[in-house]
């Protein structure tokens, strides 16, 4: 009788252990600086000095020394109250007679314009 042998299993080659990739160090997830509550903005001196108007503003703020801020608020209100605004183009102011004494007799004048002229009569 012929005995056959068997064919042992093909052997797999050994397998490798997975290499270890050399990992780059891992950073820690860089955690944004604890921000600051900003300190509350300290106005402008010269903005919040007390200045008296003139007689002609003294007519639309009133006569009590005022900073420049609440002047020009006080300002605005007048235009709005009394709808002086250009309705076409709002940057224009249309002057009034109380307005017009205050800018100098210019029937128009612009928001940017205003500003430059009301100071002219705080002192």
């Amino acid at each position: 009788m012929a005995t056959a042998k068997k064919a042992a299993p093909a052997k797999k080659p050994a397998a490798k252990p997975a290499a270890k990739k050399a990992a780059a160090p891992v950073k820690a997830a860089a955690k944004p600086a604890a921000k600051k509550a900003p300190a509350a903005r300290k106005p402008n001196a010269a903005f919040m000095k007390a200045m008296t108007p003139s007689a002609s503003l003294a007519a639309i703020v009133g006569a009590a020394a005022l900073p420049r801020t609440e002047v020009t608020k006080k300002v605005w209100d007048y235009i709005k109250k009394h709808d002086l605004q250009d309705p076409t183009n709002r940057r224009n102011i249309n002057a009034d007679d109380k307005l017009k004494a205050v800018f100098g007799g210019k029937a128009q004048v612009s928001m940017f314009e205003m500003t430059k002229l009301i100071s002219d009569h705080l002192k």
